[in-house]
């Protein structure tokens, strides 16, 4: 089974971090490894609109999401980590997300949506801001949800921790850091 994560946070070892980091250990205890990307360290233009993909569903603009493409398509399972800015997923997840405009046009246009493997495909969505309205969160998740669906995760499990802004707070939270290992683990069921 091979399993992805993409860190959206652009404060290295802040909360976001922390929380995925639980719950890659939850997926480790099984013996299986997870490939994190580190969004904001790598080189992903934006998505231009520009039709590209639209006939051949690959884009046409060649960076660091080549290499996301290619896990992405061989994945089973997906977890995506991200803080909540201004009632959204971060600039990083969303420039990421974008780009997946190709799986869109593979799946809707191209009616060839990516296979579901041998042990299907399913997600694990975190999700750490600062304010305390649920609002944050909805909006975060109908972005993930849609991602998750275009590139054919038909289900997910969302966690989600508000009033966690400072460095580090995510580590006084009671349950975070345990919620997250058992998330991790029981994505593999």
């Amino acid at each position: 089974m091979k399993v992805i994560a993409f860190s959206g946070s652009p404060r290295k070892n802040g909360n976001t971090d922390l929380l995925l980091q639980e719950a890659v250990k939850g997926v480790e205890s099984s013996g299986l490894s997870v490939k994190i990307f580190r969004l904001n360290c790598m080189n992903i233009k934006p998505c231009q609109n520009c039709g590209g993909c639209d006939e051949t569903g690959e884009c046409i603009f060649k960076d660091d999401m080549e290499e996301i493409y290619r896990e992405i398509r061989t994945a089973d399972r997906i977890i995506l980590a991200s803080p909540i800015f201004f009632f959204s997923l971060s600039a990083q997840s969303k420039i990421m997300i974008d780009r997946c405009q190709s799986f869109w046009c593979e799946k809707y246009l191209l009616k060839k949506p990516l296979p579901p493997g041998p042990y299907g495909r399913k997600g694990l969505l975190l999700l750490v801001g600062g304010m305390k309205k649920e609002i944050g969160i909805q909006c975060a998740e109908a972005t993930a949800k849609a991602f998750f669906r275009t590139v054919s995760v038909p289900e997910h499990t969302t966690l989600s921790y508000l009033g966690i802004d400072a460095k580090g707070a995510i580590l006084e939270h009671p349950a975070a850091l345990k919620e997250a290992f058992k998330a991790g683990e029981k994505l593999l069921v």
